[in-house]
């Protein structure tokens, strides 16, 4: 596994009110930077993208975008990736393009 998830409400609540954020029209990438620990990646879907197989679908496509960006593991940052409901609609290469974007403007990534 590439990376730690994050599964907590405390957690998503604090990437949400402390982190930085990026929008996109496929993507909301909230970046929380930590002392400590290594890449914690969280994902969310709601209900306002579709059904079951729409939400499943948008955390995959979320999850392969991120795993083709090779972020350095010894950075010590939360990332919480919100799919909108375009993300359903498109494919995955547009999804990581928005994702890029957001990682370099966030400084995490070479652009």
């Amino acid at each position: 596994m590439r990376y730690e998830p994050i599964v907590r409400n405390t957690e998503f609540a604090r990437a949400y009110r402390r982190g930085k954020s990026y929008v996109s029209p496929f993507l909301v990438t909230y970046v929380l930077r930590r002392k400590s620990g290594g890449v914690r990646l969280g994902i969310t879907t709601s209900k306002k993208i579709g059904g079951a197989v729409q939400r499943v679908r948008a955390r995959r496509v979320i999850r392969e975008a991120y795993y083709a960006m090779n972020l350095d593991p010894a950075k010590h940052v939360d990332l919480v990736f919100v799919a909108r409901t375009a993300t359903t609609r498109v494919k995955m290469q547009k999804v990581e393009k928005a994702m890029r974007a957001h990682l370099v403007a966030a400084g995490l990534i070479e652009g």
